[in-house]
């Protein structure tokens, strides 16, 4: 059973690795082709001069992974204040934390208010690769949580366990679209008609969708002809370790979209 988080001094808790010295951050923006500006920098975990995430992760020992989740996401917030991160910053989630780390969000909060980024622009970005026993529970929890500002994502939506009840028992406010459903939908009818019942769905339930890992013109197109306005992708800029990268935006002419052989 969920409980609310106990008020327990971050400081108190000893760092698994050194921000800065054993693993860093990288910086992927996500845009908004409507207002045309970054909506959120992801903060991505990566190693010694920007080395692959999995050269950090391979490094905490298995018991110590939601410690370390809850801590890295206080030196993402640091790091992202001296970069004067301009808008919002999106921060991956364990949700199991809440199970194992009394300071799983509320460390994140207090981060935020330290360095001058207010709890409205946070986002946290909830894996659903990571089995969540009981959906209405979390939700309680997540969503005190939420009173403060804070906004809560669905990440790699369409590729882990949870799925639509997701959705049902705790409504998130912006959800990433797996990069499996992405990936060509251009091309695949039955892609397009899963996709499309997502986006409704979400329309109804007031849920913003971003379509996540985004690299051609043609994949742009099709979720942009279908309304969707938040993107993230090579085609709109890659990671920068440590750094912001600036705005980049797509070339405004559409292409030619070859017809899939259903929908």
């Amino acid at each position: 059973m969920l409980t609310p988080e106990i008020a327990t001094p971050a400081a108190a808790i000893e760092a698994i690795l050194v921000p800065g010295k054993d693993y860093s951050y990288a910086f992927q923006p996500i845009v908004d082709v409507a207002a045309r500006s970054i909506f959120s920098y992801e903060a991505l975990v990566r190693g010694p001069d920007g080395v692959p995430a999995a050269s950090v992760f391979e490094r905490v020992p298995p018991d110590d992974l939601h410690r370390f989740d809850q801590q890295s996401r206080v030196a993402a917030i640091e790091l992202a204040s001296r970069l004067r991160l301009p808008c919002k910053l999106n921060l991956n989630f364990l949700p199991r934390s809440l199970y194992t780390s009394p300071m799983a969000v509320r460390s994140a909060l207090e981060a935020a208010r330290r360095f001058g980024i207010t709890p409205d622009r946070l986002v946290l970005e909830i894996t659903e690769s990571e089995v969540i026993d009981d959906h209405a529970a979390f939700g309680r929890v997540v969503n005190e949580f939420r009173r403060s500002g804070l906004q809560l994502a669905i990440d790699d939506f369409g590729a882990g366990y949870a799925g639509l009840t997701m959705l049902a028992d705790f409504l998130p406010d912006l959800l990433k679209l797996d990069m499996s459903l992405v990936r060509c939908i251009e091309g695949s009818g039955p892609r397009q008609a899963i996709v499309r019942a997502i986006l409704q769905a979400c329309i109804d339930l007031g849920i913003e969708v971003i379509a996540e890992g985004v690299e051609t013109l043609e994949e742009y197109w099709w979720f942009k002809n279908a309304g969707v306005t938040l993107f993230q992708g090579y085609l709109f800029g890659r990671p920068q370790f440590e750094g912001l990268p600036a705005l980049q935006m797509p070339i405004e002419k559409q292409p030619s979209i070859r017809k899939s052989g259903a929908g």
